[in-house]
């Protein structure tokens, strides 16, 4: 089993509090721990939030507690925990918020470190973040829900087809607060689905939505998962844990529901 991505954000950057993560994944039968953090931890990423700091006061208040620390902090813990003997593999990478002005910025400061992998995501709607507390009154209590997801579709496209990352993060994360377009979204996820096995992208099984948000779905919907097996997409579980004992949360059931979801498609196509 792999979790695909944990963060360590809620603590320093030492072995020992990254231990706590791997000691966590080994108990729970984890073969495989992707450790990583989202770049708005660094203070190297911070012009590439601008964005976001000049939409809003909440915004700006939000990320001037979450940038701390410097990259060469991390690469220093990922040089030392490489030269350990773990008891799982363990992986370490960056979680990038993705925005298409960004994109020449990240092509330089990505190239100068050798991450394992490099993990894609959208946080915000054209500089307003769509997950947070104060996410209703400053986006869903402004935009109706059909623009809201068609541009969030859209930005997750052009993520994908920037050729910066190797892996997607919670792809249909977007729909945490539950709150729905009025279209069908299967197209959405076919056509996903189809850019995802054209670059060789691995996709997110993720089950932060669930544990965190309350979400229905343990990760990705169904129809999700049906078009990702349909173009043979490599889908990748993974927690989200924010804590060490979140770590390989619901792990086996994602697992166990892109197997089965498999198994009716090859079954129906017998």
């Amino acid at each position: 089993m792999i979790d695909g991505h944990v963060h360590l954000e809620n603590g320093d950057l030492s072995v020992d509090y990254a231990m706590q993560f791997v000691n966590a994944a080994a108990e729970k039968g984890i073969d495989t721990l992707q450790i990583l953090d989202h770049t708005h931890r660094f203070l190297e990423f911070a012009p590439m939030y601008d964005g976001v700091r000049n939409a809003s006061e909440l915004q700006a208040a939000w990320l001037k507690k979450k940038t701390k620390d410097h990259l060469c902090e991390y690469h220093r813990l990922i040089e030392t925990m490489k030269q350990m003997d773990l008891p799982i593999e363990v992986k370490f990478g960056l979680e990038v918020c993705y925005t298409p002005e960004s994109e020449s910025f990240l092509r330089t400061i990505l190239a100068q470190y050798p991450y394992d992998f490099i993990v894609g995501s959208v946080h915000s709607i054209d500089s307003i973040l769509y997950d947070m507390p104060f996410s209703k009154e400053l986006l869903w209590d402004k935009k109706d829900a059909d623009t809201i997801y068609r541009r969030y579709y859209e930005l997750i496209v052009q993520l994908m087809r920037s050729d910066l990352f190797t892996q997607v993060a919670h792809p249909d994360t977007i729909k945490l607060f539950d709150i729905w377009p009025s279209y069908d979204l299967k197209p959405t996820y076919e056509r996903l689905a189809a850019l995802a096995s054209e670059k060789g992208l691995k996709m997110e099984n993720n089950t932060g939505c669930h544990y965190r948000y309350h979400t229905a779905d343990i990760g990705l919907s169904d129809d999700f998962i049906k078009a990702l097996c349909r173009h043979d997409v490599q889908i990748i579980t993974a927690s989200d844990a924010h804590y060490p004992a979140h770590v390989g949360n619901y792990i086996k059931e994602a697992q166990q529901r892109i197997f089965d979801i498999g198994n009716q498609l090859a079954s129906s196509h017998s």
